[in-house]
């Protein structure tokens, strides 16, 4: 199961261009379904980061993220190891074997 490990406003800068880091993930990205995503990530996790990012619990109460057309899923590699991450506004939200 993948945990959520940290997004690219918060990454470490020296790891931003260093190889295998987080540019790389993003070029080398595959895109997937949201089932995809969730079949592999912590539901738990991306929760809380739903409800923080403004999202509604239920689609009878507002915009729910699994309806916003705006959001993307994708798989990448980061350091060599699998990862799931998905892109809102711009800002990718990584999901890593462990959280680590």
């Amino acid at each position: 199961m993948y945990f959520y490990f940290n997004n690219c406003v918060n990454w470490d800068r020296a790891d931003v261009d260093e190889e295998g880091g987080l540019c790389d993930m993003i070029d080398r990205a595959v895109d997937i379904s949201r089932r995809t995503f969730l079949k592999h990530i912590d539901k738990g996790g991306l929760d809380i980061i739903s409800v923080n990012l403004g999202y509604s619990r239920h689609h009878k109460q507002g915009l729910v993220m699994a309806n916003d057309w705006a959001v993307s899923y994708h798989r990448s590699v980061l350091h060599g190891q699998r990862v799931y991450y998905f892109r809102h506004s711009a800002i990718e939200y990584v999901f890593t074997k462990g959280g680590e």
